[in-house]
C-alpha cells in the first residue's frame, strides 16, 4: 500500500492561548549558521509538514504523522522541559528564521530492551529541504555542549535504526559511541552513548 503525507492543519482559528509560563526559561542557542529555540505556535504547521514526510520518518518509527500527534509531541517536549530541565529545541536558519527541523533530549520511558530510562535520550529531526548541509551535526554540537554545563547526569543516549546511517554518522562525530543493539517495539535498533565532555570511551 502506498502512503500519503499527512496534510498540514488548515484550522479555522488560531489555537487559543494565555500567557505562557516560564517559556523564557528555555535555551536559546546559537551556532554559525543556526538558531535553537523554543517551540512556538507558530511552528506547528512547518513541524506537521515534516513528520507527515514519509521520507523523513522512513527510519523514525516509519509512520508519517498526523498534525495532532505533532501537536502532542510538541506539549510533551515542553513538558520535558518544566519536569526534567530539558527538552527539544527548533532548529532554525539564523539569518532568515526559516524553520529546519527539530533536536534535544527526552525521557520517553521507552519498552526498550534493555531499558535505559533515566538517561537523557538524544533526538533530532530534519525537513527534507535542510538535508545534506551538515545542520543536523552542527545543532548536535550546540546541544550536547550544552548538556555538558548545564546537566548533571554522566551521559546521554540515543537510538538510531540500524539503516539509518546518516544519523549515525552524525552521533559519532559528536561523542557517542555504539553500545549495543536493543529492540523498541519489536525492531532491532542500535544504542549510542555519550559521556558527559564527550571522553574517549573506546569503539
Amino acid at each position: 500500500m502506498t502512503s500519503h503525507p499527512a496534510s498540514s492543519p488548515s484550522p479555522q482559528k488560531p489555537i487559543a492561548s494565555g500567557e505562557p509560563v516560564n517559556a523564557s526559561l528555555i535555551p536559546l542557542l546559537h551556532t554559525n549558521r543556526l538558531t535553537l529555540r523554543a517551540h512556538q505556535l507558530t511552528d506547528l504547521e512547518s513541524a506537521s509538514i515534516m513528520w507527515s514526510d514519509p521520507d523523513v520518518v522512513k527510519h523514525i518509527g516509519g509512520s508519517p504523522r498526523s498534525p495532532s500527534e505533532v501537536w502532542t509531541t510538541i506539549q510533551r517536549g515542553f513538558g520535558c522541559w518544566h519536569l526534567l530541565g530539558y527538552g527539544f529545541w527548533v532548529i532554525t536558519d539564523i539569518t532568515t528564521g526559516e524553520f529546519l527541523g527539530e533536536i534535544g533530549f527526552l525521557e520517553g520511558l521507552r519498552d526498550i530492551i534493555p531499558p535505559h530510562a533515566g538517561t537523557p535520550e538524544a533526538g533530532w529531526c530534519l525537513a527534507k529541504h535542510a538535508w545534506g548541509k551538515g545542520f543536523a551535526s552542527e545543532a548536535l554540537a550546540s546541544v550536547v555542549a550544552w548538556a555538558d554545563t548545564q546537566l548533571s547526569c554522566p551521559e546521554t543516549t540515543c537510538i538510531i535504526d540500524l539503516d539509518n546511517l546518516a544519523s549515525a554518522k552524525v552521533a559519532t562525530s559528536n561523542g557517542y559511541r555504539f553500545t549495543r543493539n536493543a529492540q523498541l517495539n519489536g525492531e532491532h535498533i542500535a544504542t549510542y552513548s555519550r559521556r558527559r565532555g564527550g571522553s574517549d570511551q573506546g569503539a
